[in-house]
């Protein structure tokens, strides 16, 4: 007789969702500034207290995500609103890394929805994709008259640090925004990891870093357009450029550095802010550390 062995097919790994609601409001009276009003959360995601280090007006808050990685069948959602005339800043305390799967999706959707003359500022840390992910990161973006919004986006497709490239896997994208239910700016994005599109011209050209800044709600004026065109890499041979549109200013960054991809988005941030939010660029603290 001879004996059953067990069975040795892996068994898929369960879902972990997380679920993060915030919602920002601004305080009415003299002393009238921007306040956490609300934050309810489920899972593994978290956030921690509200600072300003920039006054009352504009609340910091830093979205927490303790495991530190994404791993095929995570779901995390997002969901952020400020009210009319308050304004926030959300931010990572470091890069997210989105882990090899067997096969199951990693999901990541986030929702923000922005009042009449309200602001906010998307600003997480890089995304770093590992060879075999199976990603899908979607932005929803919902603007009101007269709201403004700014957000940046930074993938690291592979390690190129220890070697490894995006050879297998999958990475999603999609993003939507919005103003007043009138879509302002779709886009929609499938890579393939191993696929032509990594190192065709019309692609990712055979860099391992994409970096996107997105400022919509305001017309750009000629001369934060003029110095966001000014700004210059740190690194060598990468390829920049930016748009300015009606309601809508988009900067795109390929190269191989996240490090000297943030320094050219900081540098479009600075020339932006004054402009399209009235403030001057204070970089969050956590980016120190």
């Amino acid at each position: 007789m001879t004996a059953r062995l067990p069975d040795q097919t892996p068994t898929p790994s369960p879902l972990w969702p997380a679920n993060l609601a915030l919602r920002f409001a601004r305080r009415t009276g003299e002393r009238g500034g921007t306040i956490l009003a609300a934050s309810r959360h489920q899972g593994p995601l978290r956030i921690q207290k509200a600072l300003f280090p920039e006054g009352p007006k504009l609340c910091h808050a830093i979205v927490l995500h303790p495991p530190a990685g994404i791993c095929g069948g995570d779901h995390l959602h997002i969901d952020v609103e400020v009210g009319a005339n308050a304004q926030a800043l959300l931010t990572t305390p470091g890069a997210g890394k989105w882990y090899r799967s067997a096969s199951a999706m990693a999901e990541q959707t986030v929702n923000l929805q922005v009042g009449p003359g309200g602001t906010l500022e998307w600003l997480p840390q890089e995304s770093i994709i590992f060879a075999g992910a199976m990603a899908a990161m979607r932005t929803t973006v919902e603007l009101a008259e007269g709201a403004r919004y700014l957000g940046v986006e930074t993938l690291c497709l592979g390690r190129r640090a220890s070697g490894e490239t995006f050879s297998h896997g999958q990475l999603q994208l999609a993003t939507d925004i919005r103003i007043d239910d009138v879509p302002l700016w779709r886009e929609r994005g499938c890579i393939d990891g191993g696929s032509a599109l990594l190192d065709s011209p019309i692609g990712l050209a055979g860099f391992s870093v994409c970096s996107t800044i997105i400022a919509a709600g305001s017309n750009i004026d000629p001369e934060a357009l003029a110095a966001c065109r000014q700004a210059t890499p740190t690194e060598s041979g990468a390829q920049y450029g930016v748009t300015a549109m009606p309601n809508l200013f988009v900067g795109r960054y390929l190269g191989h550095s996240a490090e000297a991809a943030r320094a050219w988005l900081v540098e479009l941030w600075r020339a932006l802010r004054p402009a399209h939010i009235g403030r001057d660029m204070v970089v969050p603290r956590i980016w120190n550390t």
